[in-house]
């Protein structure tokens, strides 16, 4: 076969091909084979249908930029300067970073006990730049709150307000020294409020728990309202692969007459009732046979503390003190905070089946 005929081969066997493809289209699309839309679809088709034109009302977005220019100014990073040593006894010097926030003009600042607890040097760090060195005014490891102080004047400070009147679901932002790499702001919502938590063996009462983000160096930094106000110190946070937005922090309401006595006196006391407790539940309850499911279990007794001189004894169910009813141990630590010291007060207990009344006077709590 001549070269000329191969060449006439290819393009006959090419145009056949073509020819075989549209024949194929063809009959695909034949109305033999396609039958038409039925009735019962195209009757319902509108040729003029339009999107409504109705809008939604819109619900106004908070705008954080106020409270972030408000409060910034008042919160600094605290680092501190620590010697340990390493595994062969060889001594270094270790830094650590943290947040705190100004409370007046003349250079007192508020953080946590555990941001400062043990360090040899500390140093404040202003919005502006300017670096202090800081000294201890107090420490109180019962509530991880803690006040240093610089030597500097006319300083922008915040307002401290009152923590009772948060809502859960209300707007907060939390400011500090995250990660140590200088203040940021982080939003979120109070998710709960009273939560008591325990921190390396000690019990944290009246925690505010929050989404907003809380990251190491965010400790001793301030957790705000929508005004700018201090509604907590942020503290502490539930670190989980599974864990997501729960940070938490000392509210304000707790921190202020911690932070008093330490300006004051360099330390804080509190009345004391010399008892170990537990919160009695109704599981509590029925796995110890009490005739109550509510209160605080009296598990221990310090001898001659205030508790058994008034005749209370371990066993016994601590329902209403003062004034205040008592449901679980934040109940009663939460009353006893907010007594004397030296004050009288009336407490009713459950001991077996029977309800009983004490007064009992109040001693401060010893340092011990």
């Amino acid at each position: 076969m001549s070269i000329k005929q191969i060449v006439a081969v290819v393009i006959v066997a090419t145009l056949g091909l073509t020819l075989g493809g549209w024949a194929l289209s063809t009959r695909l699309m034949s109305p033999s084979l396609n039958p038409p839309l039925s009735n019962s679809t195209a009757q319902y088709t509108d040729s003029n249908w339009t999107f409504p034109s109705e809008t939604w009302p819109s619900t106004p977005l908070p705008d954080f930029r106020p409270v972030v220019n408000k409060v910034m100014p008042s919160v600094v990073s605290v680092t501190t300067e620590s010697v340990t040593s390493d595994f062969f006894g060889r001594q270094y010097t270790e830094s650590a970073a943290g947040s705190g926030i100004i409370i007046d003009g003349g250079g007192y600042i508020a953080t946590n006990n555990h941001v400062v607890e043990d360090a040899q040097n500390i140093y404040a760090e202003l919005i502006d730049g300017r670096t202090f060195p800081a000294d201890i005014v107090g420490t109180d490891t019962l509530t991880d709150i803690a006040v240093i102080k610089i030597d500097a004047t006319d300083l922008p400070y915040a307002y401290w307000g009152n923590s009772s009147s948060l809502s859960v679901g209300e707007w907060v932002l939390a400011v500090g020294n995250a990660l140590g790499e200088g203040i940021t702001a982080t939003e979120g919502i109070v998710s709960r409020l009273e939560v008591s938590m325990d921190v390396a063996g000690n019990t944290l009462y009246g925690l505010i728990q929050t989404t907003a983000a809380v990251n190491p160096g965010n400790s001793g930094g301030p957790l705000v309202n929508m005004s700018g106000e201090v509604m907590g110190i942020n503290s502490v946070k539930i670190v989980a692969s599974e864990v997501e937005g729960m940070g938490y922090a000392i509210s304000s309401d707790t921190a202020k007459p911690v932070i008093e006595d330490l300006i004051h006196y360099g330390q804080a006391s509190y009345p004391w009732l010399g008892v170990g407790l537990y919160s009695v539940d109704p599981s509590v309850a029925a796995a110890m046979n009490l005739p109550v499911d509510r209160g605080a279990l009296i598990a221990e007794l310090v001898t001659d503390g205030p508790a058994e001189a008034a005749g209370l004894r371990t066993g016994d169910v601590i329902i209403h003190f003062r004034d205040d009813e008592i449901s679980n141990v934040a109940d009663l630590v939460r009353a006893l905070r907010a007594s004397e010291i030296g004050e009288e007060v009336e407490i009713v207990f459950v001991r077996g089946e029977d309800t009983k009344t004490t007064s009992v006077q109040l001693i401060e709590r010893p340092s011990s």
